[in-house]
């Protein structure tokens, strides 16, 4: 029964991914809005889905807000930059965003396309409302200014950890938190509130990631803490090797229950919110966030590549999640779901 239901979720997401795709702009009439969006399709496609149902106006900001911080993103996971020159692009990052002549080639397949046709998203930030404009520019400048810092320092302690992630991710917070205040639709939620909101995603980002981060060519970068996987192993890269399964696991499980203790802030931010189309582009990934820590926990396939959430099931997440009550009850599931395997 789950699986048909898992499947008509499939279809009902797909008609209405259609129907939202409509709003995209004639590529003839607004070139660099019919960029914009079709580019926010590639990158990220259940995230662009909730984005834009948003109001036309949130809708643009959140849409190159993110697709910035998809650039600068690009920028730092790509291993082949020298060292100087990623520090300068990172650091000076906010102020290529006013000038639509700027783009730097890096990245492979649609971030690449991203990262050369940048004077779309450029010309497009341009168009945005002052104070939008000026909330975008104050968090990819701290964000550059932070991955820049860890370009050269090692993840060492838990508060280092916790620092990248917030440089990482939990600015990205402080900034929808801000784009939603400056639209109207929201009080403006703590920094505290915010942060944890970012570091939630950001952590199960970083574990499920292990396999593809330490097979990374031409050299690895990983952030995982020093001060949690040193218990387990001498070397980060040794969680893999079949050998060591059960203290990878252990560690693994070390890992889990350090990102769960964002969840109670999560929670308390979501259940603030007060218009819908928000209250879903936050909940529906912070609900997929928890479903792939259970999935996660006590499960060495992380060590051996990627793991994660049913296409299936993601579609019932972003088809079900319509109130707080929906999510107090995604999360009760999957918290039964990790206590059965045994947390």
């Amino acid at each position: 029964m789950e699986a048909v239901w898992e499947a008509v979720a499939l279809v009902k997401l797909r008609v209405a991914a259609g129907r939202v795709k409509l709003q995209i702009p004639p590529q003839e009439e607004e070139e660099h809005w019919a960029f914009a969006y079709d580019m926010l399709q590639k990158v990220s496609r259940s995230f662009a889905f909730v984005i834009q149902q948003l109001g036309p106006d949130l809708r643009n900001a959140v849409c190159i807000f993110y697709l910035l911080l998809r650039a600068l993103d690009t920028v730092e996971d790509d291993t082949s930059i020298p060292t100087e020159v990623k520090l300068t692009i990172l650091q000076e990052f906010h102020r290529h965003v006013y000038n639509p002549s700027w783009h730097y080639s890096c990245g492979t397949g649609n971030y690449r396309v991203l990262m050369d046709k940048f004077r779309y998203v450029s010309t497009a930030f341009l168009e945005l409302d002052q104070g939008c404009q000026e909330a975008i520019k104050e968090i990819t400048k701290r964000m550059g200014e932070g991955m820049s810092k860890f370009i050269c320092k090692e993840v060492e302690t838990v508060d280092d950890y916790d620092e990248y992630c917030h440089y990482a991710a939990g600015l990205v917070g402080y900034g929808l938190s801000r784009l939603f205040h400056a639209a109207g639709t929201e009080n403006l939620a703590s920094d505290q509130l915010s942060n944890s909101m970012g570091l939630f995603l950001q952590k199960i980002h970083i574990i499920g990631d292990y396999f593809e981060d330490i097979s990374e060519i031409p050299k690895r970068r990983m952030f995982w803490p020093r001060e949690i996987w040193s218990k387990y192993v001498e070397k980060l890269e040794d969680l893999k090797y079949k050998e060591n399964s059960e203290k990878a696991v252990q560690c693994l499980n070390d890992m889990v229950t350090n990102a769960l203790i964002h969840a109670k802030d999560c929670l308390q931010y979501m259940s603030a919110l007060k218009d819908d189309t928000v209250f879903r582009l936050c909940a529906i990934p912070q609900i997929m966030a928890m479903g792939n820590f259970a999935i996660c926990y006590n499960n060495v396939n992380v060590f051996r590549g990627l793991v994660k959430m049913r296409h299936g099931l993601t579609a019932r997440v972003i088809d079900e999640t319509k109130s707080m009550s929906d999510v107090y009850t995604a999360f009760y599931e999957f918290s039964s779901l990790l206590e059965s395997k045994g947390i």
